[in-house]
């Protein structure tokens, strides 16, 4: 009786809590939902209410990272090409720089352009990007200048995913598996899709 009592008492639990079970982690309790103003790889003024309607990805870097950032969107890039075509168009991933004094807007929309059209560059003042950045618990640092000038600026590497309206649903890292990343953003962008018909 315990051989067939249990695998069928999981199967209830998954099937009771199988909305809640997510692949990344889930933070939804516990961050804000998307909100700013900054500058576009088209040097326009934007806020966050120009992205709602898609699933949104959020991430903190800069053009110059030599490793984490191409990586890091390199595999956000992998896991949308996972997802079915239908929805990709449905996801976006917003690039904000820390290092608005090398990241021009132009500078920021070729970079963007090698990962992929949802990809898109934004950028601000210091104020701008200390209020964000702050809202989300992220850090960032300017390391010192070489002799040439060159500088490193260190920083979170986390994606934060928002649903259609806006709201904050998950945090993505690095060691996150592309398939489990691909799964998570196609059921957010499923429900997008189903609460905009």
């Amino acid at each position: 009786m315990v051989k067939w009592l249990l695998p069928m008492l999981a199967s209830l639990w998954l099937t009771g809590c199988g909305d809640e079970i997510w692949r990344t982690e889930d933070v939804s309790e516990f961050m804000p939902p998307l909100d700013f103003e900054l500058t576009d790889e088209n040097g326009r003024n934007v806020k966050a209410e120009d992205y709602a309607g898609k699933t949104t990805l959020l991430y903190f870097g800069f053009t110059h990272c030599p490793d984490v950032c191409p990586a890091s969107l390199a595999g956000l890039a992998a896991a949308t090409r996972q997802i079915d075509e239908a929805l990709r168009d449905d996801i976006q991933v917003l690039f904000v720089s820390v290092d608005p004094a090398r990241d021009t807007p132009d500078v920021l929309k070729r970079y963007t352009d090698i990962f992929g059209p949802q990809f898109i560059g934004l950028t601000g003042s210091t104020a701008q990007l200390d209020e964000l950045t702050n809202r989300y618990r992220v850090t960032y640092e300017y390391g010192e200048k070489d002799p040439e000038g060159n500088y490193d600026v260190r920083h979170s590497s986390a994606v934060f995913a928002f649903d259609s309206q806006g709201e904050a649903k998950l945090l993505i890292r690095d060691d996150d598996p592309i398939p489990a990343v691909a799964a998570d953003l196609s059921r957010l962008a499923e429900r997008g899709a189903s609460s905009e018909s």
